[in-house]
């Protein structure tokens, strides 16, 4: 019937249906949304949504101003302390950020201003998707840089391939690798950082060394075992020849209870995934990719690993773990995380950690502030980046006749004078010998 009938038809026989719906109770609007099916031609939810649109209902939506349930949060009160505590605590996504404002809600009541109840309720009590939706404007792109890991045949038959035999929920299991503070250039010296990723509960140790010598990387694995709030029973990494060698293996094995130790499959940067992760936020994010060829950073970087740095990381910034990752019947990917925690809430949580350490820990941060934190990690990082410019300058010296040139890099400061001679010579003619002319021999 509704193919013959006119728009002008079809229109006052809504609007007796819709008088009709709007008056009768459940059966009857059943009934007459059939006969809006059969008459019309409507879908059954679009006839639904038809009979709806009374005079009433657009008097309420206009009233109200839109449809859906008013807004909870307002934006302008929120944004300031919200934008704050999102760039201290590294841009975290929203779920990260909802188990961190906890601790850092209070600590930016210390350190800045007292906020209103309803605003601090609103910070507390605001969900994943509202933090993501307000910091929207605010989200930041990076980009990644390029790795210096270089595989070495040395003890692969004696390292074995990491495959199930960590228990993985223990702490003291840690994935390690090394991250090249090289400008872009591999060639000469300069500092290497040594990161070190606890696999059950997250906990990062990071050392700096000059260059990546077995010296250099035992030094860092013996500081960074001291510094772990549990024992280091497990080291897993790449196939580069800084952790892979007879001596750090002669390490690992010559002590009371030996540690284990692992390798990862060749060219499967996967493998150590927990630790290539934390090579970008731990190290990238906070040195960036400028070179450090002056020795004598080492030590203040090591000195902001050890305290602000590492202490913030651990304590104060939240991580997801993966807790099970399988395929569905479509061969899509799902992935499910775990409760979202701070490295050290998972250490308080372990039993491999006893009473005491946890004690001590929960003293240490007690006495913490997170922006308290972040303000000495600036002060330090411009006094490393102080120097390593200071080292820069002074790398360039006056020449003979006054004008500026650059040193060279060590390895090749004592092939100048070859290189020299090299050069002169490939700029002349060869002359031909003596010996040579007389056979009939072509020059030399």
């Amino acid at each position: 019937m509704h193919e013959d009938m006119s728009q002008r038809t079809r229109k006052e026989v809504m609007e007796r249906l819709r008088k009709n719906y709007e008056k009768g109770d459940r059966f009857v609007r059943i009934r007459i949304v059939d006969e809006a099916v059969r008459l019309l031609g409507y879908h059954r939810k679009a006839a639904i949504r038809a009979l709806n649109l009374g005079k009433g209902k657009r008097q309420q939506v206009a009233v109200s101003g839109g449809r859906g349930r008013p807004k909870k949060y307002r934006a302008g009160e929120l944004l300031e302390p919200l934008k704050r505590i999102w760039l201290v605590a590294q841009q975290p996504c929203g779920r990260r950020l909802e188990a961190a404002m906890a601790d850092w809600v209070p600590a930016y009541e210390q350190e800045h201003r007292s906020l209103s109840a309803g605003v601090k309720e609103a910070l507390l009590t605001a969900s994943s998707a509202t933090l993501d939706r307000l910091l929207k404007p605010l989200r930041a792109a990076h980009r990644r840089g390029f790795g210096g890991t270089r595989p070495g045949s040395l003890l692969r038959q004696q390292i074995p391939i990491a495959g199930v035999v960590w228990d993985r929920k223990e702490a003291g299991y840690l994935e390690f690798d090394t991250v090249a503070l090289c400008g872009g250039r591999l060639e000469g010296d300069h500092v290497w950082m040594l990161d070190g990723t606890d696999y059950a509960t997250a906990w990062v140790e990071m050392r700096a060394q000059w260059n990546r010598g077995h010296h250099g990387t035992l030094r860092g694995l013996a500081d960074i075992e001291e510094a772990l709030p549990f024992e280091l029973k497990g080291l897993d990494a790449d196939n580069g020849a800084e952790i892979m060698n007879y001596a750090v293996l002669e390490w690992c094995r010559q002590r009371g209870r030996s540690i284990e130790m692992t390798r990862s499959r060749p060219y499967r940067k996967n493998d150590n995934a927990h630790v290539e992760q934390k090579n970008w936020t731990h190290v990238r994010q906070w040195f960036g990719y400028e070179r450090y060829d002056n020795a004598e950073v080492v030590g203040k970087i090591n000195e902001l690993t050890r305290g602000a740095l590492g202490q913030l990381q651990n304590y104060f910034l939240p991580t997801l773990k993966l807790v099970e990752k399988k395929r569905d019947d479509k061969g899509r990917l799902q992935r499910r995380y775990g409760e979202v925690q701070t490295p050290y809430a998972r250490v308080l949580q372990s039993a491999q950690v006893s009473c005491e350490k946890k004690a001590q820990l929960e003293a240490m941060r007690a006495r913490l502030n997170p922006f308290a934190l972040v303000r000495e990690i600036e002060r330090q990082l411009r006094d490393i980046h102080a120097q390593r410019q200071r080292s820069k300058s002074e790398s360039f010296a006056f020449s003979s006749k006054g004008a500026m040139r650059p040193l060279e890099p060590r390895s090749l400061r004592g092939t100048a004078a070859k290189r020299t001679r090299c050069a002169s010579a490939l700029s002349t003619t060869p002359k031909p010998t003596t010996k040579n002319t007389q056979k009939g021999l072509p020059p030399r």
